[in-house]
């Protein structure tokens, strides 16, 4: 893997010679005020994915990559939580009412799960989109259909967590469940539903997660680098520094931390391979 700055101004391209790429248009959590929340695009070959997108994700995706909301074509959400999804609704009628109304631009596609699909809409989306406009005869308001073409993975059998898996365009993703939410939830199947990733079965992103030593287990041998997200506190619903840091070196050596909070230069990490950056195209 290689690390590649992006300068200044430039526009990051969305497509690549056909190699892996992960770029993170922000890295902090999701109170941070001098980080911008951690979304992150993978890229490979003519193939873009953008993964989450919360509320500092337009002025992020500007900012880091010269980018703009309507050239994403492609999203998947990870859960509720705002600093994740919290400009899926400008992107889905910047989409539906600029991009598609006057420049003739497809529907966004948005890779997610039956169950997760139903929740992200009744909960979040309906209110702010649902209602934008009806059909006279039958009263039918608008669905997530409607804005975005639902990309659909499919249950790994047999797994010890529910796992979805999908190959898409070549970009081949896991989808796990995280033990998240709320943290008093004992196991994952008591958590409300978050996902993580493994990407091209080489690229580990834990998205957000408590401490979870089984699903570091299940994913450390197989990962090439790990993406895992930190606080540094103890308890609370991500996965502690001082708990990450009895890790084995094996381990650390190979993990990446994000999702940290503005006071991160206070906290030493020196055994782990260091703090994922937002503007560098992380190449594999």
């Amino acid at each position: 893997m290689k690390e590649v700055l992006l300068e200044q101004g430039e526009k990051l391209c969305l497509k690549n010679d056909g190699g892996l790429e992960l770029f993170f248009i922000g890295v902090g959590s999701a109170f941070a005020t001098t980080l911008d929340q951690t979304n992150f695009l993978i890229i490979k070959g003519g193939v873009h994915i953008m993964v989450d997108f919360g509320m500092t994700g337009p002025s992020a995706l500007w900012k880091t990559a010269r980018l703009e909301i309507a050239e994403i074509e492609t999203i998947l959400p990870s859960h509720l939580h705002s600093d994740h999804i919290g400009g899926l609704e400008g992107c889905g009628l910047i989409n539906r009412y600029v991009s598609q109304k006057f420049f003739g631009k497809p529907k966004i596609k948005m890779i997610i799960t039956e169950e997760f699909q139903r929740i992200l809409w009744d909960r979040t989306l309906c209110g702010g989109m649902g209602h934008n406009e009806e059909e006279i005869t039958s009263k039918r308001t608008l669905g997530l259909g409607d804005y975005f073409d639902i990309v659909r993975p499919t249950w790994k059998t047999y797994q010890p967590r529910q796992i979805f898996i999908l190959d898409y365009e070549g970009i081949k993703i896991e989808l796990f469940r995280t033990k998240h939410i709320p943290d008093s939830a004992p196991t994952w199947e008591a958590s409300f539903i978050s996902y993580g990733l493994f990407i091209d079965d080489r690229v580990f992103v834990s998205m957000d997660t408590r401490f979870d030593q089984e699903l570091i287990d299940m994913y450390e041998e197989k990962s090439e680098v790990m993406f895992q997200d930190v606080q540094f506190f103890d308890e609370g619903v991500h996965a502690p520094l001082s708990m990450l840091k009895g890790l084995p070196s094996k381990v650390k050596s190979k993990m990446f931390l994000m999702h940290y909070s503005d006071d991160w230069a206070k906290h030493e990490i020196f055994d782990f391979k260091g703090w994922a950056k937002a503007g560098v195209r992380y190449c594999f």
